[in-house]
């Protein structure tokens, strides 16, 4: 076998001299002019482990082969999620390395899609690139995944990701006018706050085309000739998606947690006597059943009775709905630990500010808020919910004495 060296060929791996290998170029997620430094998923995979990689490439497990387009190679994707990408799931919606969950930027396709078929854009955040896949079975189509930094499409709008510039920037680096004949894309309405239609059609030469809300209603959407009914265009927060939301709330609440039971620990010790262990366990389980009332409020109950919360802003109906559940575990508590009424009240209040918090964390998953009314509604709630837990603290140490 000859020396090895990097060939002049289509592979751009280094073939013994000679002898480059077709099969391994079909294993190759190779984007000519595009994405040359981007794998298929993730950062970089670092050195070969095998026939199926080379340096800074990742074969996914998403990818199933590969197409000839005028303008490169493109990945062929899979419509059916496997085991992995259903853990993948089940971790981002708990949270865990939610924000290193994505695809690489780039020109996929599904199916067999030629110059004629249509171009669907999203975000590079996993969940939303697999949400979109799976509702594309059997049908042929291009997807352009978008650098949103691992943000779905609603939220990277909101952030400028999902944008006007990264659209015509995508578009052109894919050399997506040498892939199809027509000169449309379409993109999920979600994402509409971060992209201007006509600057795109004026710097890319493409026509946006504004899809349906869910990418369940793609099909019907595609086959009615790009036309949306009333029911496509509405946003929904039913029970079930409110829900969804609640594992990751939990999650981000762990740490802040961790400090919260340091600092009741500490404050129930705090007495007559500078500081007593035995107090900080005595009074200290009372005040963490309590808190933990809050939180649960905070990150399920409230989402799960938003509807029916008197009041429109968030922070209004955690604190509500905080105030009640406290309130009647403290009386609960109160007849077998002979608490008295000021640590009673310091109690109810800390948890009424935490539920308080913590509801406000849904203002930004819900069709019902806007911008500049989140900004409004925290710069009024959060210096309240801070002077509470102050004034909270102040009274729960000050009973000690």
């Amino acid at each position: 076998m000859g020396a090895v060296k990097k060939p002049d060929c289509d592979c751009g791996a280094a073939c013994p001299e000679g002898q480059c290998d077709p099969g391994r170029l079909q294993m190759m997620p190779l984007y000519k002019a595009t994405d040359t430094d981007q794998p298929c998923c993730g950062a970089p995979a670092g050195p070969p482990a095998g026939m199926d990689e080379r340096p800074g490439y990742a074969i996914c497990r998403f990818v199933d082969g590969f197409i000839s387009t005028p303008a490169g190679k493109v990945p062929r994707i899979k419509t059916a999620l496997a085991r992995p990408d259903h853990l993948g799931t089940l971790g981002a919606r708990m949270g865990f390395a939610r924000k290193d969950y994505k695809v690489a930027p780039g020109l996929y396709a599904v199916g067999d899609p030629d110059g004629d078929s249509p171009v669907l854009v999203t975000a590079n955040y996993k969940l939303s690139f697999d949400h979109l896949r799976r509702h594309l079975f059997g049908m042929n189509t291009w997807i352009l995944v978008l650098d949103t930094c691992g943000i779905n499409v609603w939220c990277a709008a909101g952030k400028g990701t999902f944008g006007t510039g990264e659209v015509v920037d995508r578009v052109q680096a894919v050399r997506l006018d040498k892939v199809v004949n027509h000169r449309r894309l379409i993109l999920p309405q979600l994402g509409a706050p971060g992209v201007s239609a006509s600057m795109v059609r004026r710097a890319s030469g493409f026509e946006v085309i504004w899809g349906p809300v869910r990418a369940q209603d793609l099909p019907l959407f595609l086959q009615a000739g790009y036309k949306a009914d009333g029911a496509m265009r509405c946003v929904t927060f039913s029970m079930k998606e409110r829900m969804v939301l609640v594992p990751v709330e939990f999650y981000l609440v762990g740490k802040p947690i961790l400090w919260m039971c340091a600092a009741i620990f500490i404050l129930s010790g705090l007495g007559r006597h500078l500081f007593s262990i035995s107090a900080a366990v005595e009074r200290g389980w009372i005040a963490g059943v309590v808190s933990a009332v809050g939180i649960v409020v905070g990150c399920a109950a409230v989402p799960l009775l938003l509807p029916w919360i008197p009041g429109r802003a968030f922070a209004l109906k955690g604190g509500l709905l905080g105030l009640v559940a406290s309130a009647g575990v403290v009386i609960a508590m109160s007849s077998g630990t002979h608490m008295r009424l000021w640590p009673a009240v310091a109690l109810v209040l800390f948890a009424t500010a935490v539920s308080s918090y913590i509801a406000m964390n849904f203002t930004g998953t819900t069709p019902f808020t806007s911008p500049s009314g989140v900004e409004k509604e925290m710069r009024v709630a959060i210096p309240i919910q801070l002077s509470a837990v102050v004034a909270a603290a102040g009274i729960w140490v000050g009973a000690a004495f």
